[in-house]
Formats: C-alpha cells, sequence, structure tokens
C-alpha cells in the first residue's frame, strides 16, 4: 500500500504587471473584458449578485471585492487568491472542476458552499467560515489558520492531515468524516465529542 503525499499548495498569484491592476469594476465592465481571464489583479470590485457563470479566471487575484451571491456556474477559477474579500452564500460547488484551485485570506464566507470540490492542500487564513458547506469535499492537507468554523458543515467529508489547530467553533463528527492524521489542538477537542454528550473540563 502506497504512503498518502502531502498534498502541493498552489503558488498563491501576488505579482501584476500594473496594466492588469483593475480598481473598482463593476460586473457589466468585468463581463466586457472578455471570457478568459489570466493573471488580473481585481481590486475592491462591486461584483455582488453578479452572473459569472461560464468565465475563465487564472492566476488572478480579487482584493477587498464583494462577491456576495455571485453566480458561478461552470466558472472555472485555476489557481484563483481572495483577500479581504466578502463572498457570503456563493456557491463554488457549482464551478468547474478541471484545475480548480483556491486560496482565501480575511475573507467572510458565512453560507458559502463547497460541495464534492477537490480542495487539497487549500488555506484558508483567517477567515470566517460559518455556515459553510464542505459535504462531500476533499480538504487533505488543508489549513483552516484562525477560522471561525463555528455552524460549519463536514458531512463525508475527506480531511486526511487537515489542520485544524488554530480554528475555533468546529463541531466535527469522526463517524461520519475520514480524520486520518488531521491536526487538533487540546482546546479543540470538545469539537469532535459533541456529538457523544461529553463533557471535557
Amino acid at each position: 500500500m502506497k504512503p498518502h503525499r502531502k498534498p502541493t499548495a498552489l503558488r498563491k498569484p501576488t505579482n501584476f504587471p500594473v496594466e492588469n491592476v483593475l480598481t473598482g469594476l463593476n460586473a457589466p465592465r468585468l463581463l466586457a473584458l472578455g471570457t478568459d481571464l489570466e493573471q488580473l489583479h481585481f481590486v475592491g470590485c462591486e461584483l455582488s449578485e453578479a452572473n459569472l457563470a461560464g468565465l475563465r479566471f487564472e492566476d488572478c487575484l480579487f482584493e477587498r471585492c464583494n462577491l456576495t451571491t455571485a453566480r458561478l456556474g461552470g466558472a472555472a477559477l485555476q489557481n484563483v487568491a481572495f483577500a479581504d474579500c466578502k463572498l457570503l452564500g456563493v456557491a463554488f460547488g457549482a464551478c468547474q472542476d478541471m484545475l480548480f484551485g483556491v486560496h482565501f485570506d480575511h475573507c467572510q464566507l458565512r453560507y458559502a458552499s463547497f460541495g464534492g470540490k477537490k480542495l487539497a492542500g487549500t488555506r484558508f487564513a483567517y477567515c470566517s467560515l460559518a455556515e459553510t458547506d464542505f459535504t462531500n469535499a476533499d480538504l487533505s492537507g488543508a489549513a483552516f489558520m484562525d477560522c471561525d468554523l463555528t455552524g460549519t458543515i463536514f458531512h463525508d467529508t475527506r480531511l486526511v492531515g487537515t489542520n485544524f489547530t488554530t480554528a475555533t467553533g468546529f463541531s466535527l463528527d469522526p463517524e461520519a468524516n475520514d480524520l486520518t492524521g488531521a491536526r487538533f489542538a487540546l482546546a479543540g477537542l470538545p469539537g469532535l465529542l459533541d456529538k457523544y454528550g461529553l463533557v471535557v473540563e
């Protein structure tokens, strides 16, 4: 039996030509750029409820953008980073699976859903993921760094080697998820025992 290899994390896009930094776009202006969007840095864009279905984003960074309930049906997110963004209610599960890769720093992801997505090695840092849905997702080797996971749904989720050491608020059913090698701080152990009604003192 082959040993599990640690998933390699994508290199987050950070450097962009000056002409590729786009500030304050709304949905019509973004859509006017075309369907294949590569190595673009979007800053302060208002894209709430925008229909971004079918677009392909590659090596892009969204910074301080509002994408609340944006529609991503059939969209391709290929190594796309989000920093200080509002992504409430976004259905990432509707994105294309091929080359799907995302990064999240200081983002609001409440009510977002990642059902069935392959998120191996994904890094969530300083994010609010309250009531986000990870049903049937693969989070092998992912990290939730200083994230709020209150009410977050993990069911049939692959959490092999996932790092929860600085996450708070989570409740995980060890019988409904694969937690092999997952990492927890001692203070987080009650989140694994909720279903048993045990009290940890």
